[in-house]
């Protein structure tokens, strides 16, 4: 599909539309040098405010004017004279001989690398060999010389234009472009019809943009670039707004980082200190502590206890404190691996072990429920929908998470509807405030939870299975601090009699990060019952194993179709149940294809389509494993029907003919025919799919009895 064209001025319309909403929105901030900027801009002709916009809106500073070919621009050569008069454009200084090297492709810089007597220089060289040769060996105006650098135009003087793009999109490295994604489709804005201002004055709005530059020029790896940040950060700006000091943190806490790995270690402790932010701190007493100064180290660390700035820096302090100075060991990650719950599950499931305890679990009489983060941050949008999505907490059409949680003033700003919904959640009537969020709001976008991912019966679950003032802790926990308490919940929901519990799923190698260990714990205090499920991978003679055959039109399963599937449900070792049926292709089934299996056009005329039988078939797979012989063919036609319906197909594989070949190595063919003589397996009516299904179930039985001698052999209990 071609996506439709845009209007010839429409970046300067969208530009003029941010200067506009950037003057009425942001007047007290605005200075005299952003005023000046929209009057000059104003006074240029038309030609020159396309081109400004144009250049201001592509990647870089230093451009080659011949590539400036846009329809809306009549007279280019004038409109960058204009350009040049008020300062905006220029032409190469010495500082911009790297951006001028990195524009030019690399034939250019060998030609003009030999043009200007330069012979050790080598075509096979790659284009940073060849632009690191010009930066030692070349001089600035020999290489503008036979470059052609008389070409290429600077922009400058854009300050006051990155300063209002970055109030309208909050985001430094954002341009123009998200404009044409949204009006082209391509990306979604949330539809909100009043925005407001995203900073509460001008000293935050320049704070912020002053540490948002920095976290940008960081993206460069360079010790130069990185040792410059730092001296802006140390002399930088002080803003006691949360967000404010929140990217002055996070910028401090970056580079700090980079001196820390060079060795750098005073200046990175400068930083750290100077960005008082939770990393920061933690960076800063792990540095004391291996520095050798442990009466400092404990000094912070009992100051981070005492007043943490979040539950995850409590978390990190007092295990840290208990490890090195009260005798502990262990950390606290570890102890509670140590200690959790042991769950063997087939090895099938080593690509998705949660749904092998999920499958475990059910078969306990657990009605389990994959939530990890969503079901908290749904419950938390849908309780709190007003507060966050109907007041004036997003600042434009591009922005998607309230103001309020990116800087952590949620509950501040709105403190008794907070206290009134959390009561409520204490008395048990969540649930209605849900409902009413639910059926007023269903599909309205929004950057908490996807509305298809919104599971009502774990929200109902949830809701009646918990202690309420447990659940009101934890949700008071995300008003108050969001940003850490998004991520981090466990992996899978039970619930049992009607009580609600959760389980971290861990498999072998896996460990518990910091914000896991924190959400446990709150949990755990709120009164809501939480484990850790560590995995042991095994023989399971309780797990049902679906031993699926499909014949086809052919060979493709994007194209051809299935015709007829038979399946068997083993468990320890016996069978437990069959499924059968004959399907319409919906396509003629070709006379080799006939000759093959033996089943006619006629005999599918009447037979059901697909459609008819996908629920059936998914019910019968339950929680197995799907099992065939040359398991891809079968699995992948199967899973391009469910496609069709646009429903989701997925379960572990496990494949008798790769299985046959590593439990009973040697043999001279691995096909299911030579496989079923060899081991004396019922195979009368090879290719019709039940009997060639019976036959693989048998080969998995020889397979599991390897399997199961060999988990015996390793001390596990069969």
């Amino acid at each position: 599909m071609s996506l439709p064209s845009l209007p010839v001025y429409y970046y300067l319309d969208h530009f003029r539309e941010m200067l506009g909403f950037v003057a009425e929105t942001y007047a007290s901030i605005l200075t005299e040098e952003h005023h000046n900027f929209s009057r000059s801009f104003g006074r240029l002709s038309r030609d020159a405010q396309c081109l400004l916009v144009r250049m201001v809106n592509r990647r870089g500073s230093v451009f080659n004017r011949e590539h400036f070919k846009y329809a809306e621009i009549f007279d280019l050569r004038s409109a960058l004279e204009e350009l040049r008069g008020i300062g905006h454009a220029r032409s190469l200084v010495p500082d911009d001989y790297a951006a001028f090297l990195s524009r030019l492709p690399k034939t250019e810089l060998f030609a003009g690398g030999k043009s200007a007597g330069f012979s050790d220089i080598r075509s096979s060289w790659s284009k940073p060999r060849l632009v690191e040769f010009f930066a030692q060996r070349i001089p600035f105006d020999t290489a503008v010389e036979y470059c052609d650098g008389d070409r290429f135009v600077v922009l400058a003087g854009t300050t006051p234009i990155e300063f209002q793009l970055y109030l309208y999109f909050g985001k430094t490295e954002v341009d123009l472009k998200n404009f044409a994604l949204r009006d082209l489709g391509l990306m979604r804005t949330n539809g909100a019809s009043a925005f407001s201002a995203r900073f509460e004055d001008g000293d935050e709005a320049r704070a912020c943009f002053y540490y948002s530059q920095i976290l940008d020029r960081t993206e460069e790896k360079c010790a130069n670039v990185y040792r410059l940040c730092a001296e802006e950060i140390l002399a930088g700006p002080f803003c006691p707004t949360d967000y404010a000091v929140e990217l002055r943190g996070r910028a401090a806490c970056r580079v700090g980082q980079f001196f820390e790995n060079l060795g750098d270690l005073e200046l990175a402790n400068s930083l750290y200190r100077a960005g008082e932010s939770a990393d920061c701190r933690e960076r800063l007493v792990r540095l004391v502590y291996v520095s050798g100064d442990k009466i400092e180290a404990e000094a912070l660390l009992t100051r981070m206890i005492d007043d943490p700035l979040t539950d995850e820096e409590l978390t990190f302090a007092a295990d840290f404190h208990a490890r090195k100075f009260g005798g502990r060991r262990t950390g606290a990650c570890t102890e509670m691996l140590r200690a959790a719950t042991t769950i063997a599950i087939d090895d099938a499931h080593r690509g998705n072990p949660e749904a092998g305890v999920a499958s475990f679990k059910r078969r306990q009489g657990y009605r389990v429920f994959f939530t990890e983060n969503n079901v908290w941050l749904a419950m938390f949008g849908l309780i709190f929908w007003d507060e966050l999505f109907e007041s004036d907490q997003l600042n434009s059409g591009f922005d998607w998470v309230p103001r309020c949680l990116k800087d952590g003033t949620f509950l501040r700003r709105f403190e008794p509807q907070i206290a009134a919904k959390l009561d409520a959640v204490r008395s048990g009537a969540a649930l209605n405030i849900l409902l009413r969020s639910v059926a007023g709001k269903w599909g309205r976008p929004n950057g908490l939870f996807a509305w298809d991912h919104v599971d009502l019966d774990a929200l109902r679950c949830l809701l009646a299975g918990v202690d309420t003032a447990g659940l009101a802790s934890i949700l008071e926990a995300m008003c108050r601090d969001f940003r850490s308490m998004r991520d981090g919940f466990p992996d899978l929901m039970l619930v049992q009699d009607g009580k609600v519990s959760f389980s971290e799923v861990k498999a072998e190698g896996d460990v518990i990060r910091r914000n896991q260990l924190t959400r446990l714990r709150q949990l755990g205090n709120a009164r809501i019952p939480v484990e850790i499920g560590r995995v042991a991978y095994r023989f399971d003679p309780d797990q049902d194993y679906v031993v699926v055959d499909v014949e086809t039109t052919g060979g493709m399963a994007s194209f051809d179709r299935i015709t007829e599937i038979g399946a068997v449900k083993m468990r320890n070792h016996q069978i437990v149940g069959e499924w059968h049926s004959v399907l319409n292709p919906q396509r003629a089934i070709p006379s080799k294809i006939v000759q093959l299996t033996g089943i006619t056009n006629e005999m599918v005329r009447d037979a059901p389509l697909f459609a008819a039988v996908a629920d059936s078939f998914m019910q019968f797979m339950s929680d197995g494993i799907f099992v065939a012989h040359n398991v891809n063919f079968d699995y992948g036609f199967i899973s391009s029907e469910y496609e069709r319906l646009e429903r989701r197909f997925r379960f572990p594989k496990v494949c008798t003919c790769a299985g046959m070949r590593k439990t009973h190595p040697g043999l001279g063919s691995y096909g299911l025919g030579n496989l079923s003589r060899t081991f004396g397996l019922d195979l009368e009516t090879h290719h019709r799919a039940l009997c060639d299904a019976r036959a693989a179930a048998g080969l998995l039985n020889l397979m599991n009895a390897k399997r199961q001698k060999d988990s015996q052999l390793q001390g596990y209990a069969a």
